[in-house]
């Protein structure tokens, strides 16, 4: 095939030092990229930069991210897959996958093996160094047997191309693998975006695999249970690959669980739903190793379930992978893969390794002390990245430091030959550039055998010269094709028989920590929308008054500043110590409010709570409302918090944000079924919502005031709560106190009530299922009854009374006292009946598991 090299290609070829995936050792074009190539060079670099633009957009759209710890861009960076894919044909595929499946056979003989029999040890085929000073060794796992023919059920291997061009064995990833969600995401992604790439290539779908992992998934359920309840163990939101552990829930239909979502009792592990607990069957865990069991490992851990190992023991439950299984992820085994293999399958590896050379033995360490500048050197077990030495970038000094270091522990290191990556052409603004790749393949326990991903995920070097091929450092992602000469069907079918489980899922599906949240996420979305609303009104207020920061504000003004205080609970702001202060630039008080998100109660601060409890819950959430949320932070993100902002800046943002929260909340009832949680995320909403209607009649409308300004107040509750057009239609007469409280309060009609607010909760609590050993009413639904015949029971008459000074209504403010307290005792109620999660378990004899 003929390139044009004034285009796409152009500087390509220019320096080439390493094997390239497209240029051939005699400079000619590698065969099995010519279709490839040739719908590359049709579309050519303009559609190509809007086709990758297209890409960037539907990742952030979709909220496709990847967390990095103190990252400077953020927590929830942005997913990079780019427009160009990588493939290797089924020829060479099928060589690769027949070594895949020998290695994960190799590693599950030895899981069994170490955790068992340890021949391995006792016929001095391994040192026993090796796995036992590995921090993934867990004694606490020692003969235990499990419910599965094979205790590696999920194996995945980075790949690289080796000197020899044949993919080589990086690495091994054995404890809680990641990247099929991001692979999957990947393939969707590139068929919407960019079909036009596939044409006249035929790329083999991953649709058959996800069917054998879900199978997978079902097989590990204990023997004799019909119906297995499977679930899937995340650390939470701030982990770095959460965005799968949410992605493959909602792919799979499994519920997404925290450890505090389990408990052990009798012997079994179970998940406390609303009404009672389920018994759980199958763990897919994405929590490591000693973050397990605080009763056996680590005891500072919140992220596993106390007594986890003893139902394994009984067999009562299966974790994928089993516990311990992260001694496989160790590169002090590499030299002894080749031993391994003829010990146990009588045959020679299939697949090469990086040349690699075991510390804790006297020849090799002496080699290596001879070398060092050649090498890479690394502790056996996967520990802080910064632990990687490229010796040929040390000094003399760094080198003898690490020459101590390693005598010290001579068994904790490895010494292996530089990576030399192989490149791919990857799109750098207008044209290909050659780019190192490293491929993550998955394989899945099937039957007697294992199921291999065709394709899976590929990784690329940011740069040009990079050595390090790696998501933490900044790279970005291919999609991996595997092509053939066969013609595929393009239809992905990925659906599966799941007649064994209920077919609509139910309150009882629902797991404590996401029903929490649910309720939640309505209380925060809640006071988001009515802050910002509250804080609108006020803006608009100076604005209409003509405010001058060189006057003293309005009497109207200062009332209004000082319930805005107190309805956010932002004190001292505009009623505390310093007030008189603070009045001399209220916008500057008011930018605080709105902007700083470490002010306790701001507007920022509570959409950033929002925002914590929405990413908890993203597995339930639809596309379409993640990116109205993601636009309401791309919006947020314009602002700086540390520069003020005039009047007309502020309520512009106001007036963007309450658009984006109404149209966010109008998706959620789309997104699931009231049965399945929603109920929970309105009885939160409006507990919310209730409660600031009171604190907002408490501030404006209980104290008297003179005719003209109680006219003002009326005006700015009711243009707060957004009822003063449906005033106007409803009452077509001046604004008058008695109207405002049978509207705002008493209206059994109006959706924004106090009245039908309560009644709401009422009906809702009142749908929640009675936890077992509760026959009657629980105590919340009892406590929301009061607050509603208390409301009910109120006349107007009493409520407009002024006290003995005639200068509040003391019955008005009574009863919304009352109602306050009554809606927070109902809110602890709902959540010590229904998200009291498993107490901490403690040991008795703390045991240490370095992290490196």
């Amino acid at each position: 095939m003929t390139i044009d090299s004034n285009t796409l290609f152009q500087n390509y070829f220019t320096d080439h030092k390493n094997y390239d995936e497209v240029l051939k050792s005699n400079n000619k074009i590698n065969p099995n990229w010519d279709n490839l190539l040739s719908n590359l060079t049709k579309a050519g670099p303009e559609e190509l930069i809007s086709r990758q633009k297209e890409i960037n957009w539907l990742m952030d759209e979709n909220g496709v991210t990847y967390n990095v710890y103190n990252d400077p861009k953020g927590l929830h960076r942005a997913w990079d897959l780019s427009v160009i894919p990588f493939l290797i044909h089924d020829k060479e595929w099928q060589t690769i996958e027949k070594g895949l499946i020998q290695r994960a056979e190799l590693l599950n003989l030895i899981l069994k093996d170490i955790y068992g029999k340890r021949e391995l040890i006792k016929n001095g085929i391994v040192p026993q160094e090796v796995l036992f000073a590995h921090r993934g060794f867990l004694r606490q796992c020692d003969q235990i047997q499990y419910n599965t023919s094979k205790n590696l059920l999920i194996h995945a291997t980075d790949l690289a191309r080796g000197p020899d061009g044949r993919m080589w064995v990086v690495n091994d990833r054995t404890e809680a693998p990641s990247g099929l969600g991001y692979a999957l995401e990947n393939r969707f992604a590139l068929n919407k975006v960019a079909p036009n790439l596939f044409s006249g290539i035929n790329v083999k779908q991953p649709s058959g695999f996800f069917q054998d992992y879900n199978q997978m998934l079902i097989d590990a359920a204990p023997k004799n249970v019909a119906n297995p309840n499977i679930v899937i163990l995340t650390s939470g939101p701030h982990n770095e690959t959460y965005f799968e552990h949410a992605y493959m829930s909602s792919f799979l239909g499994y519920s997404l669980v925290k450890g505090n979502d389990l408990v052990v009792r009798n012997g079994k592990v179970w998940m406390k739903s609303l009404k009672e607990l389920k018994q759980v069957h199958v763990i897919l865990r994405r929590v490591d190793d000693a973050y397990m069991d605080p009763l056996e490992l680590r005891e500072d851990s919140y992220l596993g379930i106390a007594g986890i190992l003893d139902v394994i023991r009984q067999k009562n439950v299966s974790i994928v992978n089993p516990i311990g299984s992260g001694v496989l992820e160790n590169s002090g085994l590499i030299p002894f893969m080749n031993a391994i293999s003829k010990y146990f399958l009588k045959e020679e590896l299939l697949l090469p390794q990086i040349a690699s050379w075991w510390c804790g033995q006297e020849k090799e360490r002496d080699h290596v002390f001879k070398n060092i500048e050649k090498y890479v050197v690394k502790r056996i077990d996967r520990s802080n990245r910064e632990s990687i030495y490229f010796c040929e970038f040390l000094d003399e000094a760094e080198l003898n430091k690490l020459k101590e270091e390693i005598l010290a522990n001579p068994y904790r290191f490895v010494a292996q030959d530089k990576i030399k990556f192989s490149t791919a052409p990857d799109f750098i603004k207008d044209k290909l550039e050659p780019r190192k790749i490293m491929c993550r393949t998955f394989a899945i326990a099937k039957k007697d055998s294992y199921s291999i991903m065709p394709g899976g995920l590929v990784r690329v070097a940011s740069e040009r010269e990079d050595l390090r091929v790696s998501n933490q450092r900044g790279g970005v992602s291919k999609d991996f094709w595997i092509v053939t000469d066969k013609v595929q069907n393009h239809f992905h079918n990925y659906a599966w028989d799941n007649t064994f489980r209920n077919q609509v899922s139910d309150m009882n599906d629902l797991p404590s920590h996401t029903a929490e949240n649910l309720f939640w996420s309505g209380r925060y979305l809640g006071r988001t929308l009515i802050t910002s609303r509250l804080l609108r009104m006020c803006l608009n207020k100076m604005q209409s008054s003509q405010f001058d920061k060189s006057k003293d504000p309005s009497e109207s003004l200062k009332i209004i500043f000082e319930a805005v205080t107190n309805i956010t609970s932002t004190l001292p702001g505009f009623v505390g110590k310093g007030k008189e202060e603070v009045l001399k630039n209220p916008l500057k008080e008011l930018n605080s409010l709105i902007l700083d998100n470490f002010k306790m109660g701001s507007l920022a601060q509570t959409l950033g709570s929002f925002n914590n409890s929405y990413y908890t819950l993203r597995n339930l959430w639809s596309k379409d409302m993640w990116r109205v949320f993601d636009g309401i932070k791309k919006l947020w993100n314009k602002y700086d918090k540390t520069k003020e902002y005039s009047v007309s800046s502020l309520l512009k943002l106001l007036d963007s944000t309450t658009t984006r929260l109404i149209a966010f909340m109008g998706l959620i009832e789309e997104s699931i079924l009231v049965d399945q949680g929603l109920l929970l995320y309105f009885i939160g909403l409006q507990t919310e919502q209730a409660s600031l209607t009171i604190e907002k009649c408490r501030s404006l409308i209980v104290a008297k005031y003179d005719e003209d300004l109680e006219y003002e107040m009326l005006e700015a509750l009711l243009s707060s709560h957004e009822s003063l057009n449906i005033y106007r239609y409803s009452y077509r007469s001046y604004l008058s106190v008695e109207n405002v409280i049978k509207l705002v309060l008493l209206n059994d009609k109006y959706s924004r009530s106090l009245t039908y607010q309560l009644s709401r909760i009422l009906k809702d609590i009142g749908k929640l299922p009675l936890p077992k050993g509760i026959t009657d009413n629980s105590k919340c639904y009892n406590l929301i009854k009061e607050a509603n015949q208390l409301i009910s029971n109120s006349k107007i008459e009493q409520l407009l009374e002024l006290d003995e000074h005639g200068a509040i209504r003391g019955n008005l403010d009574d009863l919304l006292s009352e109602l306050s307290e009554l809606l927070h005792q109902t809110s602890l109620s709902i959540s010590d009946t229904y998200f009291n999660h498993s107490y901490q378990q403690t040991q008795l004899v703390n045991q240490n598991f370095p992290l490196q």
